[in-house]
């Protein structure tokens, strides 16, 4: 008997290990896309002054890198679900190396498409990335701490959006002579992520995950779509992309105009560190808060201060506009991962194909900077066109409130 039991307990102990150092493995996939979808937020003005476009010909910029995650969710998920977890990381890894390396034709060529095409490839490899991390992250230790270890994660996510801005702006920002050299301000960078994505392709080649099955005890059939939680987790997560996204994207132009600081590009370029470390921040403490309190209650919480800070940025003007929009990032920082640990509650092995599906809902950071864009171009202007984000924050409040119950559910 205390044989047996000895066994058991080294078996877990071992279990517990693998689950570790699986978990940093997967870490470097957050740090790597975090890097990239920051890096965006430089480009928007770099690439505006280089070709010279309007607010909402620029925020195709994110429209290409966040319509890959409408257009390759499910497909990723199917491919996923054909050549499993590890080969998909090796996959999207090498994807996301491809996308980079568009980034020298791009600007040889000085060709907008040529960028977007970039874009468009490096986030299909992240796509694929993120169907593997995202529920492989919840599975690795206990369900109870299941959006505790997503948010560390997606902490780790927002180090690397607190760190690649201002690697960005440095290399990427500043005054040059003419359109080619304009142009090529970019290619270290990029240079320098594919060869890290292909490093650490290499390194998920040769080592071994452990192998995770079926983890829930409540068993799901059917279509996914006829379940309450994950339809408005969609529309939720949609939302939040999309608020997020929308933020960081006018950071520098916000902080540029003269009724808030009248910054030029690079000085303003140094505070998007500052709105993506509140993030940061936000998921370490957060994956603490977790611990003690439920997500839906941190959610509801959240998405009350930040709709709070946006109405501070529209109402007021200087610098209190401009802390207000930075100290949402903060709030920001727990929304993606206990938006999405509710809406797959309950899924058993319906989850991988629910997280294809909730990996759809990114396309909010395709449409929301681009209408944002289309507003700020208007009458309306800059300032206002803040209203986006400010009604998707309501919503949030609806599905952390009571949105994420299943209808079979007592309210």
């Amino acid at each position: 008997m205390s044989s047996s039991t000895s066994s058991n307990s080294d078996s877990s102990a071992s279990q517990s290990k693998s689950y570790k150092s699986a978990f940093i493995l997967m870490s470097s996939l957050f740090f790597m896309w975090g890097a990239i979808v920051s890096l965006n937020d430089i480009l928007i003005p770099h690439l505006k002054s280089l070709f010279h476009m309007n607010y909402a010909q620029t925020m195709l910029i994110q429209f290409s890198y966040f319509l890959a995650y409408f257009t390759m969710a499910i497909p990723a998920s199917m491919v996923i679900g054909r050549i499993g977890y590890k080969n998909g990381i090796v996959l999207g890894l090498a994807i996301v190396g491809v996308g980079c390396l568009m980034f020298l034709p791009a600007s040889y060529f000085i060709s907008y498409g040529l960028f977007l095409l970039g874009l468009f490839i490096m986030a299909t490899g992240n796509v694929i990335l993120q169907v593997v991390a995202n529920p492989y992250v919840l599975v690795l230790g206990p369900s109870e701490t299941a959006s505790s270890r997503l948010n560390l994660a997606q902490g780790i996510n927002s180090l690397a959006t607190t760190i690649a801005p201002l690697i960005g702006a440095y290399f990427i920002l500043g005054k040059f002579s003419n359109n080619a050299e304009h142009a090529a301000s970019v290619q270290g960078v990029y240079i320098g992520l594919a060869v890290f994505a292909l490093l650490i392709a290499g390194i998920f080649a040769m080592i071994k995950l452990p192998t995770i099955k079926g983890n829930s005890h409540k068993r799901a059939e059917g279509n996914v779509f006829k379940y309450r939680q994950l339809r408005l987790g969609v529309i939720a997560l949609t939302l939040y992309v999309g608020a997020e996204v929308s933020i960081g994207s006018f950071i520098v132009s916000y902080l540029g105009q003269p009724y808030v600081k009248g910054l030029p590009m690079q000085a303003a370029a140094k505070y998007i560190p500052l709105y993506w470390g509140g993030l940061m921040i936000g998921r370490f403490v957060g994956s603490a808060i977790l611990q003690k309190l439920s997500a839906e209650k941190v959610l509801v919480w959240s998405s009350v201060a930040a709709f709070v800070f946006i109405a501070v940025t529209i109402l007021t003007f200087g610098a209190v506009s401009m802390w207000a929009m930075l100290l949402v990032g903060l709030f920001n920082s727990i929304m993606w991962s206990n938006i999405f640990a509710l809406a797959i509650d309950g899924l058993g092995d319906l989850t991988i194909k629910a997280s294809g599906v909730l990996l759809m809902a990114p396309i909010g950071g395709a449409l929301l900077p681009l209408l944002q864009g289309v507003l700020a171009d208007s009458p309306l202007t800059l300032k206002y066109s803040y209203i986006l984000p400010l009604i998707s924050y309501l919503f949030i409040f609806y599905y952390g409130y009571r949105g994420h119950k299943p209808v079979s559910e007592k309210i």
